[in-house]
């Protein structure tokens, strides 16, 4: 078996029961880019979180951006659907990042509805929860993880 399998069989039970094919850790997102060519990261964060905040350094052609909300005021993207079906195909694995960890697990249930076999929730998210200080970056999150990102 590969590392891609290993990660994904892992992946699918620990999604057991969700509306999607299953969650990653955000190292076990950042070794299925690495090791397989065909997995795509969509950041689901707004324009402004990834110009302001940062996003995760990974080959252009496996990170794509589609927001599920619009900024300023959080509508919801009408075009959603369409943006990610341009930067994604439905026989990739595509694994959804948000700032914490909601949006994407939203993200990961509408691909899997559109006919995205392989649609799979990034748990933490790029930035984690909050810690006591009202901070993000400290507590899980890709950057927690010491993973590579560019940006602020």
């Amino acid at each position: 078996m590969s590392t891609t399998d290993d990660i994904l069989g892992t992946a699918r039970k620990r999604g057991e029961g969700q509306p999607y094919a299953g969650a990653v850790t955000p190292q076990e997102a950042f070794a299925l880019v690495q090791a397989d060519p065909r997995v795509k990261l969509v950041d689901v964060r707004t324009n402004a979180e990834r110009d302001w905040i940062g996003r995760p350094a990974i080959p252009e052609p496996q990170h794509g951006a589609v927001q599920w909300t619009l900024y300023p005021g959080g509508a919801p993207n009408p075009d959603f659907a369409t943006q990610l079906q341009q930067v994604a195909d439905k026989e990739d694995v595509v694994l959804f990042l948000c700032r914490s960890g909601v949006r994407s697990r939203h993200a990961a249930r509408v691909a899997t509805e559109l006919g995205f076999q392989d649609a799979y929730d990034i748990l933490e998210g790029f930035e984690g929860d909050r810690d006591a200080e009202g901070h993000r970056k400290t507590v899980g999150g890709w950057c927690k993880a010491g993973l590579p990102w560019v940006g602020a």
